[in-house]
């Protein structure tokens, strides 16, 4: 049983699910997932979780997430990507004031419309397969947060973007919306993901160089790595076995909110919800035998 995580840097050409499966293969895992899609279009960092790291999903999938995004300006196409059909092409003149300003209105908080091309559902069916009949349904807009917007190329009709967003965004209606604003339309023509949360692209292996065993030994990140700073909480064996029964455990000193639970030893026990009422159980692993480093923990009553 293969438990943690692998940093992959997923190429070009290939889905999410399709790299997911090279990697699961080489690691020889019977369970496997990942934190966040990236389109076949896309590169760049993805999040492999094996075994009982699969539970440690959601927070990872929360975490704010970084991508360099190529803008093609001038021309504004049906997918908002550089696969659809290009359906317009305008003069490209804009003044670096101008720039900074339209991109100064897309920082902070901001409204987007989910795109067509996209997983969401209406009535069941996803948006992608209404889109590929021609059909257009009214979607609800959506609020993301745009922490970091700045310009990193900017040579003619392209345009390359740091962007650091909260989950949820779409970085090709954040390209549209860019292009409309700067009066010349745009699509993206180009996406690599830096980073996620305090995981980067650096840290990340390819696929050709996992066919090494010794690489991928190295590559693998145990359990307490996915933890990141969560606050803490130290159980001795009776408390483990009562938050295993579902039992909510009375412990003050824990901030409220999400919480990882581990053991004296610094075994994973799982993910905990604090709050007044204690300690509640989250997504708990069938085995705790990965090590902590030494943090501080909550005090008990």
């Amino acid at each position: 049983m293969i438990d943690g995580a692998l940093l992959l840097d997923k190429p070009l050409g290939l889905s999410s699910n399709a790299a997911l499966q090279n990697a699961k293969r080489l690691y020889g895992a019977a369970k496997a997932g990942h934190a966040g899609t990236l389109d076949p279009l896309a590169s760049g960092l993805l999040m492999v979780l094996f075994g009982e790291a699969t539970k440690f999903a959601g927070p990872l999938l929360d975490a704010d997430k970084e991508y360099l995004a190529a803008l093609k300006l001038g021309q504004r196409t049906s997918t908002g990507d550089a696969e659809g059909a290009v359906l317009q092409s305008r003069d490209v003149s804009f003044s670096q004031e101008t720039l900074a300003a339209v991109l100064e209105r897309f920082r902070g908080e901001i409204e987007q419309v989910p795109p067509m091309h996209s997983a969401l559902k209406h009535k069941g069916t996803p948006l992608y397969r209404l889109a590929r009949r021609g059909e257009e349904v009214e979607r609800a807009p959506r609020r993301v947060r745009i922490s970091l917007l700045e310009v990193t190329q900017h040579d003619g009709e392209g345009l390359v973007l740091r962007v650091v967003c909260s989950k949820g965004t779409y970085i090709r209606v954040l390209a549209e919306d860019i292009g409309e604003a700067l009066g010349c339309g745009a699509h993206l023509g180009g996406l690599r993901r830096t980073a996620s949360g305090r995981f980067r692209i650096e840290q990340a292996a390819t696929l050709e160089a996992l066919a090494d065993a010794e690489e991928r030994r190295r590559r693998l990140l145990p359990l307490p790595a996915l933890l990141g700073d969560l606050p803490r909480a130290e159980l001795g064996a009776a408390e483990e076995a009562r938050l295993r029964q579902g039992q909510t455990l009375k412990i003050s000193g824990l901030h409220p909110g999400l919480c990882a639970v581990v053991r004296p030893d610094g075994a994973v026990i799982g993910l905990g919800s604090a709050d007044e009422a204690g300690l509640k159980p989250l997504r708990l692993t069938q085995t705790a035998e990965n090590h902590l480093k030494s943090a501080p923990h909550a005090k008990r009553e």
